[in-house]
């Protein structure tokens, strides 16, 4: 293989609800649901069902002919984001495979708009933001300020305008009559479970308005229910909805799939031969995705995600009493939580690991806590036992050791 990550020992080979077992028949507690991705946990039995049953009845067609799934977990799609109270100008959808891809088609599509309102081709500048991640497609690369992840692959493409997230101050200047679309994650996952204010949401939809640029969400991570809604700007008045909504990660609970919704102003410029995929709403994704998306809309589904993340914040203050020099704070919302370190949590992850409890980070010196949808209270309850297990051997055995500032340990998608 080609060796694109550093993977740890462990081999794991099935998986069961919210647990792990590696090849040695060790169980992990797993609190990253393969970063955000197993929403309704490992090995669930219905969606088994459906994989087997569909599997057995038609998986691909390409994109040349129609299947009854396609069409009908995209009016699923629609209806349930218009109806949850998120992005109310929901109109229609491209299914593709990933969130890279699903961001992709986003940049593209804003492209597009862009060129058919200045047909010079001056609009078609893009703003996203610092610690955003969006993707590793030259495109979604582009929208990506990491210089860890975009400097290998220099130069990236031209047109790219980067600005600090929460500035309200800056946008005028940032976003200007040269921008075709702005990108922006309304919980940053990757950069550190890092919240955009509302206010700030709202000065960027205003500004969009002024200048003709399309708004896009990347909700590929905080989406489909973590934050306890099914979106997480479905908190915002609708004079902050976007224009263009991208998903992916939880939309197949580990089956490959992605989505980019678009309004009606964005849809009526994309025409027949603009965009494609080959295997992006073949059948077997549909069907599983029609699947998980149910679930995942259920409102007791979504009040437990709430009520679970008073337990993990519970956890967490209980460990920034026990760990005040190292605990410095707490970020997210719903089941998409950071906790904050002042030094590097590398040795934490392994610590934990060691003892059963699966926790990655993100952003600088950051724990992320993204775990399936249906965890339990009392697993929760189980793993901070763990984690806290975890740093007082770390910190309590180092305690003389100051502490230095980590490097940068992001998981990326």
């Amino acid at each position: 293989m080609v060796p694109t990550y550093v993977r740890p020992p462990p081999m794991f080979h099935r998986g069961e609800g919210c647990y792990l077992w590696d090849i040695e028949n060790r169980r992990y507690l797993d609190f990253t649901a393969g970063i955000a991705v197993n929403a309704l946990g490992h090995g669930d039995p219905e969606m088994a069902k459906l994989l087997y049953q569909q599997a057995q009845t038609l998986i691909h067609t390409s994109n040349l002919y129609h299947n009854p799934w396609t069409g009908s977990f995209s009016k699923l799609l629609i209806e349930a984001t218009t109806s949850s109270g998120g992005m109310h100008t929901a109109s229609r959808v491209f299914i593709c495979n990933s969130g890279s891809e699903a961001n992709e088609a986003a940049l593209k599509f804003s492209r597009k708009v862009g060129k058919t309102l200045d047909p010079s081709g001056a609009k078609h500048e893009i703003v996203s933001f610092h610690n955003s991640f969006h993707g590793r497609t030259m495109g979604s690369l582009s929208a990506t300020p990491n210089p860890k992840y975009q400097k290998p692959f220099a130069p990236m493409l031209p047109g790219f305008r980067y600005g600090e997230y929460n500035n309200i101050a800056a946008i005028d200047e940032l976003v200007t009559e040269k921008t075709c679309g702005v990108i922006i994650e309304p919980i940053q996952g990757e950069g550190g479970v890092n919240v955009a204010t509302p206010d700030f949401l709202l000065a960027l939809r205003r500004r969009c308005n002024e200048v003709g640029a399309v708004l896009i969400y990347d909700e590929i991570q905080c989406g489909l229910s973590r934050t306890g809604q099914l979106w997480a700007h479905a908190a915002l008045p609708k004079e902050a909805h976007p224009d263009i909504l991208t998903t992916a990660k939880a939309l197949g609970n580990g089956f490959p799939i992605g989505a980019t919704i678009v309004n009606e102003a964005v849809a009526s410029r994309i025409v027949t031969g603009d965009h494609g995929t080959t295997f992006g709403g073949n059948p077997l994704a549909c069907r599983v995705a029609h699947y998980v998306l149910s679930r995942l809309t259920e409102p007791e589904l979504q009040r437990g995600v709430l009520a679970k993340e008073k337990v993990f914040r519970k956890g967490f203050e209980r460990l920034r009493r026990r760990f005040p020099e190292v605990v410095t704070e707490v970020r997210g919302r719903g089941l998409i939580l950071g906790l904050q370190l002042s030094r590097d949590p590398t040795p934490v992850v392994t610590a934990a690991r060691e003892r059963g409890l699966l926790v990655i980070t993100c952003g600088t010196n950051t724990l992320r806590f993204v775990p399936p949808l249906v965890i339990s209270e009392e697993e929760i309850e189980q793993g901070m036992r763990i984690l806290e297990e975890a740093m007082e051997v770390v910190f309590k055995t180092n305690e003389r050791v100051p502490g230095t500032k980590g490097q940068e340990e992001m998981q990326d998608s």
